[in-house]
């Protein structure tokens, strides 16, 4: 297959999705396919010629992420291209037989790029844009979870401007629409409830404050209709922030979890409950906290999970018996257009 990996893109979680982008990229000019790798939101120059790389070529790709999130300013600086999509994406794209999209947050993940593909007839991995919406928005996820019967914690919305009374404590402020914990801060008395609004709204105009559960911290990939092995996420110090996602060494990961059979089984069909429940596609990553009793929330659901060094999802395929080129390979070959 012809295949274009379009990452990058106008997000806090751009150095992620580079990262991603270049082990994906990797991975399927291992698989012998033609593969171009394309920032999303730079684009290609007029008159640059596109060359899609080959086994022949090696596969040396990477990118190193940052510990801290990335400074966007200059970015659109020299840039050509229309709002969120780059000089020549849709016409490199459209070259392709499918676009694998390893973007993350921004208008790669909250259905944008998926509506303007459609329109185009352009093929690409994941969910639709319908999908990809209800999941990046917290509050319409939280609330069809809710509907549904999906254990979640309560919350509250809050919009810049608007009167800002203080929720319970202690809680949980984040940004309605950002991944990778960008903006996040555990509020647990009520002095550090001004500087987490200034952290959070810094990124959106709307955020979410949550009950703060307390207890162990999962994550589930769904692939097709199958539930991955579960894994368990223990930071070194502090919460899973953005940090001790990505840098080596900070945090313990296990999977499969150290869990009883029941417990696996159930985490399992509440994900599966989670991915149906917000009409999510192929594949998906689930995320949960669970209490000393036993009992289950769901925080939230990623359409488009890290595929990064440091990656969940690729750790429970592994799990599971699936290796990362395959993974890569069985997400493509499912993608939106590719088999229908």
């Amino acid at each position: 297959m012809k295949i274009v990996v379009l990452a990058g893109g106008y997000s806090p979680e751009r150095e992620v999705s580079l990262s991603s982008g270049a082990m994906i990229t990797n991975a399927f000019i291992k698989n012998g396919h033609e593969v171009y790798l394309l920032d999303s939101y730079l684009g290609v120059a007029d008159g640059e010629t596109v060359c899609f790389k080959s086994l022949k070529d090696g596969t040396d790709l990477s990118w190193e992420i940052g510990k801290k999130v990335p400074e966007l300013d200059r970015l659109s600086e020299g840039r050509k291209g229309e709002g969120f999509i780059g000089n020549r994406v849709i016409e490199i794209c459209s070259k392709a037989d499918v676009v694998f999209l390893a973007l993350h947050g921004g208008a790669g993940e909250n259905g944008q790029i998926q509506a303007v593909f459609d329109a185009y007839g352009i093929s690409y991995t994941g969910t639709s844009y319908e999908g990809c919406l209800k999941a990046m928005d917290k509050p319409m996820a939280k609330l069809l979870m809710k509907a549904s019967g999906i254990p979640t914690p309560d919350w509250r919305l809050y919009t810049k401007g608007e009167p800002l009374e203080p929720f319970t404590f202690p809680c949980v402020v984040k940004p309605c629409g950002c991944g990778s914990s960008v903006g996040i801060t555990m509020v647990d008395k009520e002095e550090q409830w001004e500087q987490a609004l200034d952290s959070a709204f810094a990124y959106e105009n709307r955020i979410l404050a949550e009950v703060k559960i307390i207890g162990r911290e999962f994550s589930v990939g769904i692939l097709g209709e199958r539930a991955l092995p579960p894994i368990e996420i223990i930071p070194k110090a502090g919460f899973y922030d953005y940090e001790n996602k990505y840098q080596a060494g900070m945090t313990e990961e296990i999977c499969p979890a150290r869990l009883t059979e029941k417990e696996e089984e159930a985490m399992g069909v509440m994900a599966l409950k989670v991915h149906h429940a917000l009409g999510l596609g192929h594949y998906s990553r689930v995320d949960f906290l669970m209490e000393e009793d036993g009992s289950l929330y769901c925080l939230e659901a990623n359409t488009l999970p890290g595929m990064t060094p440091y990656s969940l999802l690729p750790q429970e395929a592994k799990a599971a018996g699936i290796s990362y080129y395959e993974l890569c390979e069985d997400i493509a070959r499912h993608g939106k257009g590719v088999l229908s």
